[in-house]
C-alpha cells in the first residue's frame, strides 16, 4: 500500500517537520534492512514501545516489508504488562525512546521481571541526544535508530499480503490479555474500505492523530489516511489544547478521538467553533458524557459514533448522520463484503430487525487469530464463520446495526434483556447528573439494577429524588434498585480511550448492597 502513495506530498506533520510519501517508504526500507542485520526475519515479533512520532511507522512499515510482526505496546503499560507483552508475544527486539520526558521506558523496562524478557536480543533507541547508546538491558545488544535508517535501502521485501504483521492485546477485562493477530491484507483492505466511506479522497483532507498508533483506534486511522494519499498531523501525547492549535494551523478536516479527548478540546479553547475546517468526527463513548454530541456539534464538532474492536479493526462501521443514530456505537460497515447479525445468547437463534441479542459479524478486516492461542481462537468464531463480539445490539434494515453494551454488562431484568445505556441515558436526562454507570446487583435474592452517579459538586438531589425520577420515565423493573453518588467514575486507560471499570462498579454494588439480600 505504501509503495503504491510514493509522492513528495507530506504524509506526516510532526514538531515543525514534515515527512513525504516517498521519504517514509525510503526510510522504511532502510530501517528493515537495518533490522535484518540485526536478525529480525519473517515471523519474527518486534516490540515497538514509542508515543507518536515517525518512526512509529517507519518501523511499523519495516517490520512488513521483512514479514515481522510488529507488536504495539501500549504507552501507557507499565512494568508488569510490558513483561507480560513482551514475554508472552516473544518479542526478539524492543524499539523504545530512552529520554522521552513524560514516560521514563528505561526505569520501566528495567523493573521488569527477567524470566518475561528471555526472548528479547536487542534494544533499540529512538532520539538518543548522545553518540553512544547506554545499556538499558544487561546481556542485550543495544542500537541507536539512527543506525539502521543509515543503511542501504532493503532490494526486496520478503513480506506478502498473507504475512502476519500486526499484534494488537485486548483490554483483558475478563482474562488475561490476549494478543490479536493481523495480516497485511486486512489492514490495507480494510484502510481502502474505510478512506472510501469517510471520503478521505477528497481534496483538502487532513487529518488530526490525537490517539495512538499502539491502538486499533490510532493505526486504523493513520492508515485509512495514509490510503487515500492524506496528511496526518501527529500529536506526540495527547493534549487538548495543543490539538485545536494544530488542528485550525492545518485546517484538519477529519478526526477521531474518544468522547472525553472531544470534551477536553471543547473545554480547552474559547473559541466558539474550535476547527472551522472539520467535516468529520468519528468517537467512541467510552466516558459516557451526557449531551456531548449535540454541545460540540453547536460548536462545530460533528460527531458520528463509530464501532470497532481490535478483532475486527477501530472503523468497522460508521453512523450515518442523523440525530437518532450519530450519538451511539455501531453504524453501517465500511465493508461492502462485511456482514452483521444479531443472534440470542441463549438459542442462538438469528434474529430479526431490531431485536436485541449478541452481534456476530464477517467482515475481511478480522484478525487472523489470536497469536499462540489457538482455543481462544476456535472459541471466538461461530460453525458458519461468524467472529462472536461478545457485544449486544441489534440490526437494522438499511445494513447498519447499533451497538448498546457489551454482553457481560447486559442485564436481565424482569425477564428482559436490558442495556445498561439505555438506563443510563435516562437518568443522565436529569439536570444534577453529569455522568451515570449502571451495573447488576441483587436485592432480596432477585436480579436488580444498581445505578452509580456524577452529580454537580452544588447539587441538592438525593436517591430518593433520582428514584422517584426514574420511575417516572421507566418500567418498574428497570428502575434502578438503589443510587449510589460518586465523586468520579473508577476507570482504566486503554490504548484506544478512557474506559469505566464496571467490574469494580459491580464489586462495589455487591459490598454496598449486602445488606438487603
Amino acid at each position: 500500500m505504501l509503495d503504491s502513495m510514493v509522492s513528495d506530498a507530506p504524509v506526516i506533520f510532526h514538531n515543525g517537520q514534515y515527512l513525504s510519501f516517498r521519504n517514509l517508504a525510503d526510510e522504511s526500507r532502510r530501517v528493515a534492512a537495518g533490522l535484518q542485520k540485526l536478525g529480525i526475519q519473517p515471523g519474527d515479533r518486534v516490540a515497538i514501545w514509542l508515543p507518536n512520532t515517525p518512526e512509529w511507522p517507519i518501523l511499523y512499515f519495516a517490520c512488513a516489508r521483512l514479514g515481522a510482526i510488529a507488536v504495539a505496546v501500549n504507552t501507557r503499560f507499565r512494568s508488569s504488562e510490558v513483561g507480560d507483552t513482551v514475554g508472552r508475544s516473544g518479542c526478539k527486539m524492543i524499539v523504545l525512546w530512552p529520554n522521552f520526558k513524560e514516560i521514563d521506558f528505561v526505569a520501566i523496562l528495567r523493573d521488569v521481571e527477567t524470566g518475561m524478557l528471555e526472548a528479547v536480543e536487542h534494544i533499540v533507541a529512538c532520539r538518543q541526544t548522545g553518540k553512544d547508546t547506554p545499556e538499558i538491558l544487561p546481556g542485550r545488544a543495544h542500537c541507536p535508530f539512527e543506525e539502521l535508517s543509515a543503511c542501504a535501502p532493503i532490494e526486496q521485501d520478503h513480506g506478502t499480503p498473507d504475512s502476519s504483521c500486526t499484534i494488537f492485546t485486548t483490554s483483558g477485562t475478563t482474562s488475561a490479555p490476549k494478543f490479536v493477530l493481523h495480516k497485511q491484507s486486512a489492514l490495507t483492505s480494510h484502510a481502502r474500505d474505510t478512506a472510501a466511506a469517510l471520503d478521505l479522497e477528497m481534496p483538502g483532507v487532513t487529518l488530526l492523530q490525537v490517539l495512538p498508533f499502539c491502538g486499533t483506534f490510532g493505526l486504523s486511522q493513520f492508515l485509512s489516511g495514509l490510503a487515500s494519499g492524506q496528511m496526518a498531523v501527529l500529536q506526540t501525547t495527547f493534549n487538548a489544547e495543543e490539538a485545536v492549535e494544530l488542528g485550525r494551523r492545518h485546517q484538519v478536516t477529519h478526526f477521531c478521538a474518544s468522547d472525553d479527548m472531544v470534551a477536553r478540546m471543547l473545554s480547552a479553547t474559547d473559541y466558539q467553533v474550535p476547527l472551522p475546517a472539520l467535516r468529520f468526527c468519528g468517537f467512541a463513548r467510552f466516558a459516557g458524557m451526557p449531551g456531548l454530541v449535540e454541545r460540540a456539534r453547536e460548536r462545530g464538532i460533528a460527531m458520528r459514533g463509530l464501532y470497532g474492536m481490535s478483532e475486527c479493526q477501530a472503523l468497522f462501521a460508521v453512523q450515518p448522520d442523523e440525530p437518532e443514530r450519530r450519538e451511539f456505537g455501531g453504524g453501517i460497515p465500511v465493508s461492502a463484503e462485511a456482514k452483521v447479525r444479531a443472534v440470542d445468547p441463549d438459542t442462538e437463534q438469528v434474529l430479526d430487525h431490531s431485536q436485541v441479542g449478541e452481534l456476530q459479524l464477517i467482515t475481511p478486516s478480522l484478525m487472523q487469530g489470536y497469536f499462540a492461542n489457538p482455543e481462544a481462537t476456535s472459541r471466538a468464531y461461530t460453525e458458519d464463520g461468524y467472529f462472536r463480539t461478545g457485544d449486544m445490539g441489534y440490526t437494522l434494515a438499511d445494513g447498519g446495526f447499533m451497538f448498546m453494551t457489551r454482553a457481560g454488562d447486559a442485564l436481565r431484568l424482569g425477564g428482559f434483556l436490558v442495556a445498561p445505556a439505555e438506563i443510563e441515558a435516562y437518568l443522565e436526562r436529569h439536570p444534577d447528573v453529569l455522568g451515570c454507570a449502571i451495573v447488576t446487583g441483587t436485592k432480596r435474592h432477585v436480579q436488580r439494577a444498581i445505578a452509580f452517579v456524577c452529580c454537580d459538586s452544588g447539587a441538592q438531589v438525593d436517591e430518593a429524588d433520582l428514584m422517584a425520577f426514574c420511575r417516572e420515565g421507566l418500567a418498574n423493573f428497570k428502575v434502578p434498585a438503589r443510587i449510589f453518588f460518586l465523586e468520579e467514575f473508577p476507570t482504566v486507560q486503554s490504548a484506544n480511550g478512557t474506559k469505566k471499570r464496571r467490574k469494580e462498579l459491580r464489586q462495589m454494588a455487591h459490598e454496598w448492597t449486602l445488606g438487603d439480600t
